[in-house]
């Protein structure tokens, strides 16, 4: 069983920048591919990045994409979601989601192949 626990989410202006950490318990996160989701109000989960189990690959959604970076700190069950150039359509709350990796640089896109979820942070972004 792994508890994911989010944090750094915000009142932020566009154009600002955001750091988003998850915090990992209960197993360590070193076999565990590892991604970020948001939902805004009314809308699906939507893919915003994941992260194989040891880096090696990173994946990105079309709406983040050149603006987001997505990282890990393995050693201290750590993930992160740098967020820069914020815009207002990125406002929803973000939420950590982890599965265990079954090939080598494993990523997902599917919140249907995540099998571990935090609650969630809000993010907000004022135009």
């Amino acid at each position: 069983q792994v508890m994911l626990v989010e944090s750094g989410g915000g009142l932020v202006q566009a154009g600002g920048s955001l750091r988003l950490s998850c915090a990992a318990s209960g197993r360590t996160l070193s076999s565990y591919v590892m991604g970020w989701f948001r939902q805004a109000p009314g809308k699906e989960r939507e893919f915003v990045s994941a992260i194989s189990e040891i880096g090696a690959r990173t994946d990105y959604g079309d709406s983040v994409k050149g603006r987001f970076t997505i990282s890990r700190d393995n050693a201290k069950n750590m993930v992160y979601l740098q967020m820069n150039s914020l815009k207002p359509e990125d406002t929803a709350v973000y939420y950590c989601a982890g599965a265990t990796a079954r090939v080598t640089d494993d990523v997902r896109r599917k919140p249907s192949q995540y099998d571990y979820w935090g609650q969630g942070t809000q993010v907000t972004v004022s135009s």
